[in-house]
């Protein structure tokens, strides 16, 4: 709908710790159905500015909106029952229970239904089969009687987005998302990223320092660098820009 408000909008967000700046007035919307990749180098604040976004930290000034109404007050799992997906660069899971019931909490979070998984689970077969179905998009389905903590490092992060899946956001954030996975499980997380991209309905945001992933998923690139938003575009006129050049991949551009 011609100017419809943007699905998230970030306005002159800052925090500050003391007297460091980590996240600089950064104004940037995202649009619906888009996938925008968040680079920049170590420090740059990246994940502070996921953070605040998510409402893991309070801004220090400035505004989040999400479909047009200001959330910035909004604790974090407020923000999540409006619609924000996080998926973290720690995985976050429940380690004392298995993998099902760990996607299953979340299913039943979504519906309303409350936590009590075990009375829940005779009740409602059809709660059950969403936790399966999620499970199989990441495929883990082999593994779903396994305890969470018992999981290899790249099957908690596949396990943390099967949880994601199962909350059914608006929008995905996903911070480096194929952080410490081997070279065989990346492609299960960036084909399923690739898939809800496909769907057309969702937003993605995504944080990313491998330039290949970027480019392979990425609308349009944003880079952050010492807390302040240096270049917005496509990904290939921002990585060839020379501000990206010098601050991300460390190559000094001729004057």
């Amino acid at each position: 709908m011609a100017g419809a408000a943007p699905i998230l909008e970030t306005r002159d967000l800052t925090i500050r710790f003391g007297g460091h700046v980590a996240v600089d007035g950064v104004s940037c919307a995202f649009e619906r159905g888009t996938l925008t990749a968040i680079v920049g180098p170590n420090g740059a604040g990246k994940t502070t500015y996921f953070n605040l976004i998510s409402g893991q930290l309070r801004a220090s000034a400035g505004a989040v909106l999400l479909k047009g109404a200001p959330i910035t007050r909004l604790a974090a799992p407020a923000r999540a029952r409006l619609g924000l997906g996080r998926a973290f660069q720690l995985t976050n899971l429940f380690p004392n229970l298995n993998v099902l019931e760990n996607v299953r909490l979340a299913v039943q979070a979504r519906a309303g239904t409350g936590l009590d998984f075990l009375s829940m689970a005779a009740r409602r077969r059809d709660l059950a089969a969403r936790a399966e179905a999620c499970l199989a998009r990441v495929r883990l389905a082999e593994r779903a009687h396994a305890s969470a903590a018992a999981l290899s490092h790249g099957d908690q992060r596949k396990l943390e987005v099967a949880i994601l899946l199962a909350l059914e956001p608006d929008i995905f954030m996903f911070d480096e998302p194929t952080a410490g996975m081997s070279v065989d499980e990346v492609p299960v997380i960036l084909d399923l990223i690739e898939a809800i991209k496909r769907e057309g309905d969702k937003t993605v945001l995504l944080v990313e320092h491998k330039m290949d992933v970027v480019r392979r998923l990425a609308d349009r690139v944003i880079v952050l660098h010492n807390g302040a938003l240096v270049a917005d575009g496509e990904p290939a006129a921002v990585v060839a820009s020379p501000i990206v050049q010098e601050a991300y991949l460390g190559i000094r551009t001729a004057p």
